[in-house]
């Protein structure tokens, strides 16, 4: 039996793998789904552009979603088929290659959202 350095049960002979939070096993462990099923955002859809730390490469930027992570990466799907070119979605932030911060607001104006033009 394993203690980590909180004191609390990381391991146990009998149920395996603990989760840290709630202190079940990883599978009853519910802090994850919880984690999952609140929507990550504001609400307030803010389209940016950015290129530091991307080595000179620029990407649109969509924060501020109030998506579940299924959604989110389907909404990310359409902005990247509507620009044609590829991108990501990672930590409720929907990421675009390219510059395409005007075409990217017009299709969330056009599915309903409210975006507004954030950085510079």
């Amino acid at each position: 039996m394993k203690r980590s350095s909180t004191g609390g049960l990381v391991y146990s002979t009998e149920s395996g793998r603990m989760c840290p939070d709630c202190r079940h096993p990883l599978a009853d462990c519910t802090c994850k789904a919880k984690a999952s099923a609140a929507p990550i955002g504001d609400g307030v859809v803010r389209v940016s552009r950015q290129s530091k730390g991307r080595g000179g490469k620029t990407v649109t930027l969509v924060k501020g979603l109030a998506l579940d992570p299924v959604a989110l990466a389907a909404l990310g799907k359409q902005l990247r088929t509507a620009c044609g070119t590829g991108g990501t979605v990672k930590d409720g932030v929907i990421e675009v290659q390219g510059d395409h911060c005007d075409l990217v607001m017009q299709t969330l104006d056009k599915l309903g959202h409210k975006p507004k033009r954030a950085g510079g």
